[in-house]
């Protein structure tokens, strides 16, 4: 299908600058884009593209100052980045087909309940008493133990295993290969150096508008519930141990590990590959950067990074002092020599 670029400002709420009349039928990268294609120019670093692109047109800051002439009408925008995404939602709904119905085989128990619009992918399986909200589409492979309740709208992909009495909200999306509600890492050591497992009572509870990357696991809590709240995003390959709580808007990269019992504030952002020690807190609004490790709780807003973690700014001190070490090490040795 094409669109207008004066369409696609409309929809973006957003200014022409140039033809708006150039018909477009794709989305690309500014740097591999071709005529009839839209770009979108967000990072500084690509700005040089914006003179060399073939595309026909470009979403761009709205105050964005050109040094030269360039060829692609330009949509002028308040955040070119979360316009783009909203122009990829779209073309995404025009363009994907939408899967309904119960294909077979699969198994449904009879106490299950599905509302209207559910989709129920081939070999998947419902267990005793699970509820399923309209809309929601449940892909191959898919196993729903009992007792297990899932919103409107939501989404989980090939392969997703949600344990018995886990709870998924609306509009949430789940991709292939999670696991929620496996047995969190509870053991007693034994006198005789064998371990004893505790028993794991709990479940998983999962807001509203949660994604949930590829490969990651939610473990249930030993007692009560392990809980990630509204809008929370997490990355493929991130381990969320069992009672942990995780808080609104908050978004974990891959990688990431999250011991038991650990509470998560609002709006943090958690690096990939970073370590979170169990039974701590961590204020809202906490940036951790890649590869940090958090032994203690975070109480003030801030960046903090490095292993044990620190403050940014003092982290960025102690790299440059690390870096000299070997100079100041000869310097050193070179004065006892002369003593």
């Amino acid at each position: 299908m094409e669109i207008s670029v004066q369409q696609v400002a409309q929809l973006l709420e957003g200014k022409v600058d140039g033809d708006g009349s150039l018909m477009l039928s794709r989305l690309e990268k500014i740097e591999e884009a071709t005529a009839g294609s839209i770009a979108f120019l967000a990072n500084p670093k690509y700005t040089e593209y914006i003179y060399t692109t073939k595309a026909s047109a470009i979403i761009v800051k709205q105050d964005l100052e050109l040094k030269q002439a360039i060829s692609p009408a330009l949509i002028r925008v308040t955040d070119p980045y979360s316009s783009f995404s909203k122009l990829l939602e779209e073309y995404q709904k025009l363009t994907q087909i939408e899967k309904s119905g119960i294909e077979q085989p699969s198994f449904q128990s009879i106490t299950s309940q599905i509302e209207d619009g559910v989709y129920l992918g081939a070999f998947s399986y419902l267990g005793e008493n699970v509820k399923i909200g309209k809309g929601t589409k449940i892909y191959p492979n898919c196993v729903i133990g009992d007792n297990v309740t899932i919103g409107e709208n939501t989404i989980l992909f090939a392969g997703v295993k949600v344990y018995a009495d886990c709870k998924i909200g609306n509009h949430c999306k789940i991709h292939s290969g999670v696991v929620i509600g496996s047995e969190g890492f509870g053991y007693a050591p034994q006198p005789d150096g064998t371990f004893k497992a505790i028993p794991q009572t709990g479940n998983v509870i999962i807001h509203d508008h949660v994604d949930i990357g590829a490969n990651t696991v939610v473990d249930c809590a030993t007692m009560g519930s392990t809980i990630i709240k509204d809008g929370a995003k997490i990355d493929n390959l991130v381990q969320i141990a069992h009672n942990v709580e995780i808080g609104k808007n908050t978004a974990i990269a891959s990688q990431a590990g999250i011991s038991g019992s650990a509470k998560i504030g609002e709006n943090v952002m958690i690096g990939g590959q970073a370590g979170i020690t169990g039974h701590l807190t961590i204020a809202d609004k906490v940036v951790i950067g890649p590869q940090s490790g958090v032994p203690k709780t975070i109480e003030n807003q801030g960046i903090y990074t490095g292993t044990p973690i620190m403050d940014h700014r003092e982290f960025l001190k102690s790299s440059i002092a690390l870096r000299k070490l070997p100079e100041l090490l000869r310097r050193v040795s070179q004065l006892e020599k002369k003593g």
